[in-house]
């Protein structure tokens, strides 16, 4: 047993006692464990974005992330914040890197709260996120406002509209730019109008038509060349007129007034075509059988059917008459109201609680005609997949629908 020697100069003390924690030598044995720095990270975790993997692949994988997720992985560590914290880098990476998906962008109206949003919905992987919100001024109505997309430059604009509760039709112009996750201001147009044709061309932004101050209608057109954010004055319409749905076919504006209860008389209907700087009367098949909201696919004009339970059809130019997608209509969950736009063969319809369903289109008349016969029409069938909306969706509505690249 080993024995333990005692000085006589200093009183024992008991377990327990009030004056242990005040002994020099307890304090500086806890203020040394303290002190005491943690083992650092090796040198491969903290130089990889994801240990185990080269840097390039990793990075792959990253930027394949759905854009909800970004909060919440942003805080695995610095290298992932840097990334995935800033979507502006984000998209920078992808679009250095050759990434093309689409992103169906759709401008949304809560009924809850009384505001408009855009919502964006990926395309590839089946996921909602939100962007910022638009830089206006006044508080927009979700009626009215025409929204372009320019692919080329993966952005949108978002053109005139009303002012919410009031009849004060507006020029204002914003743009949304895909890799820059960025809103600005461009150059107002030449007349504040609502409800009108707009359409891009040859990368020039055409607006006609619409309804202006005290609901007049308005005639006049314009067009924005974006590099020198410049509007200025085109050929007038024939005739003043406010549009149900307009669509650029043929490197054409075709502008429609739509059907109106109780359709006793056909819809007026009118043709831009920029070269000649001209207006001319649309041909009476197309104008009388467009019956709903329209997406061009592969350089044909495809409506989805308002009024004819919700069916697809595709506009024939030779015979100047519309025949029927092959397959079923629109999925009944897409209730009204709904917008219609499309990319890489797909035709995208939003409905109410931005419920979508994602029509797959595929050309049915490719097989090669039999000798001595005359080649058959343009045919084609629709195959819809849905994609349902989160419960945080409720209760909006779409106002517009734009697919872009990026």
């Amino acid at each position: 047993m080993q024995r333990v020697r005692i000085s006589s100069h200093s009183p024992v003390q008991k377990l327990g006692d009030s004056q242990m924690s005040s002994s020099p030598k307890f304090k500086l044995a806890t203020a040394t464990r303290r002190l005491t720095p943690p083992e650092p990270p090796s040198s491969m975790e903290s130089a990889q974005l994801i240990p185990g993997l080269p840097d390039d692949v990793a990075l792959n994988c990253l930027l394949r992330l759905p854009v909800g997720t970004h909060p919440s992985c942003s805080s695995v560590c610095r290298s992932w914040r840097q990334l995935l914290g800033n979507k502006e880098r984000f998209f920078s990476q992808r679009k250095r890197l050759g990434f093309s998906s689409p992103w169906l962008f759709v401008l949304a109206f809560d009924r809850c709260t009384g505001k408009i949003r855009w919502q964006v919905l990926d395309l590839t992987l089946l996921s909602w996120h939100t962007i910022a919100d638009m830089p206006c001024r006044d508080r927009l109505s979700p009626h009215g406002i025409r929204c372009i997309a320019v692919p080329d430059e993966a952005a949108l604009l978002v053109c005139g509209g009303t002012v919410a509760g009031m009849d004060c039709p507006l020029d204002t112009v914003v743009r949304f730019d895909l890799q820059r996750d960025r809103w600005t201001t461009m150059s107002r147009m030449l007349t504040p109008r609502s409800f009108f044709a707009g359409g891009l061309i040859g990368g020039l932004v055409y607006a006609a038509g619409g309804s202006s101050t005290n609901f007049a209608e308005l005639n006049s057109a314009e067009v924005l060349d974006p590099g020198r954010g410049e509007w200025r004055p085109v050929a007038s319409m024939s005739s003043s007129m406010i549009a149900f749905d307009s669509a650029v076919l043929d490197g054409k504006l075709l502008m429609t007034e739509g059907w109106v209860w109780p359709f006793v008389f056909s819809p007026r209907g009118q043709s831009y075509d920029p070269r000649a700087d001209v207006w001319e009367p649309m041909a009476p098949g197309l104008r009388e059988g467009w019956t709903g909201a329209s997406v061009v696919v592969g350089g044909h004009l495809f409506v989805i059917c308002e009024h004819e339970s919700l069916r697809m059809k595709f506009y024939d130019r030779e015979s100047d008459s519309w025949e029927t997608v092959d397959g079923s209509p629109v999925p009944k969950k897409i209730a009204k109201p709904f917008s219609v736009n499309a990319g890489d063969h797909k035709i995208c319809v939003v409905g109410r609680d931005l419920h979508a369903a994602v029509g797959h289109v595929r050309r049915t008349d490719l097989q090669a005609p039999e000798e001595g016969k005359e080649r058959k029409k343009a045919s084609f069938s629709v195959r819809w997949q849905i994609v349902d909306s989160p419960e945080t969706l409720r209760g909006v509505t779409p106002s517009s629908a734009l697919v872009l690249y990026g």
